[in-house]
Parts: structure tokens; C-alpha cells; sequence
């Protein structure tokens, strides 16, 4: 294979990750969304190679599942896995702050780039545009994330941020956005950074990961409320149906949790 051919796989197995990407994110390919190498090569008119190289880079980021002979399907995650997130996050960001001055370095000739992810986020988190929001949110974070001296840290967090747009975005579909379920600190954030006041940069951070966290809490309250619902729904309906006899009891089923209302992730 010639140097250029492989510069041309390479850059189109790019293309069509982030194009796959951006599918996911935007919701197009919900949860669930079960798809082959042939189907997403046929779908772009181009080889299996970079289609297969893609995809797999999309599962080693946590956004697609893989099953030898299943192919692929887009990853659903938990309420459970949002709060790992959030956690883990959460984690990562307060063990920077316990010496900042050797793990991270602002350079002010980004931050007019930062404020204008922030104010953009801002405008389209109020208007309700959704997919303008997800793409300076994650533009906004990603060029924060340029400030953390260690490359390793800040691709963890641009991940972690990634997947959890991804367990968010099929319910803000759903139920829509509102200033109860949405972050809006971007600004505030990004002008504690610019003062170098480290003590609120801290606390915007620590508000950020409470309020995820408390999301998650409600999230769980109300998948526990609907899961009794519908036990009791079917408990009424076997009482109904009148006594089971020996050896015809029916196996109990698993509760489906009730779509809820997003979060900025």
C-alpha cells in the first residue's frame, strides 16, 4: 500500500467516525440501534476496511457495543453509568485542584475562543436548540481541556463527556430542555478562569458535578415511581385474572424505566 493510499484509508476511517459520531449524539441512532459493517459501507458507498476501522474506534470510546455475530449497536447507558460519569469526573477534576499550578497552565490567548463556546451554549441551551448546544458544550469543555497539562486526563474527561450527551440526548428529545434540568454556568466558569480565582473556578466545578449528580437522583426516583406503578398495574390485572394454580405461576417482569427529561452533560 503507497504512503498516500494510507493517509486516504486513514483520513476516511476519521470522516466516517465522526460522522457516526455526530449521528449518535444528535440521536439519529438511538439506543439500541442495531448495525453491520456492510450496512454502514453500502450507507457512505465506500469499503468494509475503514467502515469496520471506525466502528471499532467508536466501540474503544464507549459509544457502540460489538457482538461477533450480532455487528454493532449504539450503547445504552444507565442511569447508574450517568452517575459513574458524573462521579468519576467529578474525581478527576478535584484531584487537579489539589495543586493546579502543576497540572494546569491557562494561556489567556485561548480564552476568547472559550468565551464565545460559552456564550453559544449558553444561547442555544435557552432557545431550546439542541444540537447547537451539544456541539459548543463539547467544544467548550474539549478547548478547557487544552489548559490540563496531562493529555491523558483530558481525553478521560472529553470521553466521559461524550457518553454521557449520549445517555442524555434521547430524552431531551423527548421531553425537551428548561432551565430545571440544564447547566448554564459556561460563563461564569470561564471568567473565574480568566481572573485566576482558583477558589471559584473550584466551586463553579463543584456545582457542576452536584447538580449532574442531583439529576441522577431524580432520574432513579422516578424510574423507582414508575417500576411500582406498573408492578402494581400487574398485580391488579393477576388478582383480575383470578388465583394461578400449582406450578403456573408467571415469571415477574422487569420494570421498563420511563423516558426523563435530560441534562447538560
Amino acid at each position: 500500500m503507497s504512503p498516500s493510499a494510507g493517509v486516504t484509508r486513514n483520513t476516511l476511517r476519521q470522516q466516517i467516525a465522526d460522522a457516526l459520531r455526530d449521528e449518535v449524539l444528535a440521536g439519529r441512532l438511538p439506543p439500541g440501534r442495531e448495525f453491520t459493517v456492510k450496512q454502514i459501507a453500502e450507507q457512505y458507498g465506500v469499503s468494509a476496511t475503514p467502515v469496520r476501522e471506525a466502528l471499532f474506534d467508536l466501540s474503544a470510546q464507549g459509544l457502540l457495543a460489538s457482538d461477533q455475530h450480532r455487528g454493532f449497536q449504539v450503547r445504552e447507558f444507565t442511569v447508574a453509568d450517568y452517575r459513574a460519569m458524573a462521579e468519576a469526573r467529578a474525581l478527576v477534576v478535584e484531584g487537579l485542584f489539589r495543586n493546579p499550578a502543576e497540572r494546569v497552565a491557562v494561556r489567556p490567548e485561548g480564552l476568547a475562543s472559550i468565551r464565545r463556546r460559552a456564550a453559544e451554549a449558553v444561547r442555544a441551551a435557552k432557545g431550546g436548540d439542541l444540537d447547537v448546544l451539544i456541539g459548543y458544550d463539547l467544544r467548550f469543555w474539549r478547548e478547557l481541556g487544552q489548559f490540563v497539562l496531562n493529555p491523558y486526563i483530558a481525553d478521560f474527561l472529553t470521553r466521559l463527556r461524550v457518553q454521557a450527551w449520549v445517555f442524555a440526548v434521547h430524552r431531551l428529545r423527548r421531553d425537551g430542555m428548561d432551565e430545571n434540568v440544564l447547566w448554564f454556568g459556561h460563563e461564569e466558569l470561564v471568567e473565574a478562569i480568566a481572573r485566576g480565582d482558583r477558589e471559584q473556578v473550584h466551586a463553579e466545578m463543584c456545582s457542576y458535578y452536584a447538580h449532574a449528580l442531583a439529576w441522577a437522583d431524580r432520574l432513579e426516583a422516578r424510574e423507582a415511581e414508575g417500576g411500582a406503578e406498573q408492578n402494581a398495574e400487574e398485580g391488579a390485572e393477576g388478582n383480575a385474572d383470578g388465583p394461578a394454580g400449582p406450578g403456573s405461576a408467571v415469571p415477574p417482569q422487569s420494570p421498563q424505566p420511563p423516558e426523563s427529561p435530560g441534562h447538560c452533560a
